[in-house]
């Protein structure tokens, strides 16, 4: 089921993730659903927060990266109860968008990898590292489940500079060709 993306502005991308409980069978109804909804959404990535859940899940599908780095030809993954244990390298910058902001990409600076631990969808334990764009977008995704977004990331000036655009999203004055949820949407007048 394509699920609705959750705009700039919620509440619920501002709420930390908690862990689902383990073996949860819920969590395998969810990943499938995310994927559809990134898949139909043109993403990269999909946090639970990005469509109203506030457990710690997100799935990635980094084929459309595949120019910028080999290993994510066919890289798809989902990431149940994901923790980054460490941050590495030095922090590279990045032009990044996201689905809850529509219509907006700002140049992010990420560290070069990081190690995460975390269960997949049959609820296997994994700690991998990973580097390049797959460490950009895995930290994209993981910022969500921290209540974190990539606004936050920038710079308070640049932020501000932003503030109209920003407050358009909130507002759903955005030009999104999937269907979404918005916190502050004005409620339109009969003219009569």
């Amino acid at each position: 089921m394509i699920l609705p993306i959750v705009a700039h502005g919620h509440p619920v991308l501002k709420q930390v993730g908690e862990d689902f409980p383990q073996g949860d069978p819920a969590v395998a109804r969810l990943i499938e659903d995310m994927f559809e909804t990134m898949y139909a959404s043109s993403g990269v990535g999909l946090a639970g927060q990005q469509v109203g859940v506030t457990g710690r899940i997100f799935v990635i599908d980094a084929t459309p990266f595949a120019e910028d780095g080999a290993d994510a030809e066919g890289f798809r993954k989902a990431f149940v109860n994901p923790h980054i244990v460490a941050y590495e390298g030095g922090k590279v910058p990045f032009e990044e968008g996201c689905l809850s902001f529509p219509g907006l990409r700002e140049v992010v600076e990420r560290p070069e990898s990081v190690r995460i631990q975390y269960y997949d969808e049959q609820w296997n334990f994994h700690e991998e590292e990973y580097s390049g764009i797959l460490a950009r977008i895995i930290q994209h995704e993981y910022d969500h489940v921290e209540g974190v977004v990539f606004i936050d990331r920038i710079s308070t000036l640049r932020r501000t500079l932003l503030g109209r655009k920003l407050k358009e999203i909130s507002e759903g004055h955005v030009d999104a060709d999937y269907r979404m949820v918005f916190a502050r949407q004005k409620k339109s007048r009969k003219r009569g």
